[in-house]
């Protein structure tokens, strides 16, 4: 069984209101990037924790740059996992 058009509509309004923001990610990659917290937003802790550790051998700063230009990236990801996790419970809904 398919999602109604209706139901996929509702699951893209939900993932622009709820999902992450590109504009929050770069706030935070900007402002607190020596924190990783774009990673945190991110839903990446585990690498967070990890580049904030790496500052300590300078390559942290290099991964900090970089993830400059992944945030994009990192932000549709999420988005499509929240995407999956919308679609499978509103079909397990609409199953039963």
């Amino acid at each position: 069984m398919a999602l109604s058009t209706q139901e996929q509509l509702l699951i893209e309004t939900r993932i622009s209101n709820e999902g992450p923001s590109i504009v929050v990610a770069y706030m935070f990659w900007f402002f607190l990037g020596i924190f990783s917290g774009h990673r945190f937003y991110l839903g990446r802790p585990g690498t967070a924790i990890l580049q904030i550790l790496s500052y300590f051998i300078v390559v942290g700063f290099v991964w900090l740059l970089i993830d400059g230009f992944l945030i994009p990236g990192m932000v549709r990801q999420k988005q499509e996992e929240l995407r999956h996790k919308m679609s499978v419970r509103a079909l397990a809904t609409a199953a039963v």
